[in-house]
């Protein structure tokens, strides 16, 4: 076998962001271990700032779908998750919440392509309006920050594997 056949490295490497899905639901099994693969992701401080909004209603799945500009694909997913941060226990000017949600965020798509699901991150924080348009919709505290959306679901659509190591964008010891 070789290293590319190890099932970990094979979700890895085939990991593509997926924009068409079936209209299949996805079971609560399944919902309930990509939530656990996103409480596993890494945290700085071990603070644990991610909360997740987990959403499967078809109305508010469209909402999201108009509200943010690049989220088209949610009026077809049939499950979202929302990872978040509550960012009270974090002194001024520090931002490591910030890549415990992506951490979180990367888990949850991983662990959705190793069960057979897509999906594609769709980002919401720092991005104005969509921050503006996609919080009220979801009922997000002023105190909670809303890092990105995984659009969720069986994928209507197949892309290659990632092609390899960009030789280029390697550097040895020093840049």
């Amino acid at each position: 076998m070789s290293l590319k056949e190890n099932p970990v490295l094979s979700t890895i490497l085939g990991r593509r962001s997926i924009r068409k899905f079936q209209s299949q639901a996805v079971s609560p099994e399944v919902r309930d271990i990509l939530l656990e693969c996103a409480f596993a992701a890494p945290s700085a401080h071990n603070r644990r700032p991610c909360a997740f909004i987990v959403i499967e209603d078809r109305a508010t799945l469209n909402a999201l779908a108009e509200a943010h500009d690049s989220g088209k694909m949610l009026a077809q997913a049939p499950l979202a998750i929302v990872a978040c941060a509550e960012t009270a226990n974090y002194p001024q000017g520090d931002r490591a919440w910030v890549e415990d949600c992506a951490a979180a965020l990367e888990n949850i798509l991983l662990a959705a392509r190793a069960l057979g699901l897509e999906g594609v991150w769709l980002k919401v924080m720092d991005r104005h309006p969509r921050n503006e348009l996609v919080r009220p919709i979801l009922g997000v505290p002023d105190s909670v920050q809303v890092v990105g959306i995984a659009a969720l679901g069986f994928g209507d659509e197949v892309k290659e594997p990632h092609g390899g190591v960009v030789k280029e964008k390697i550097h040895w010891e020093k840049w």
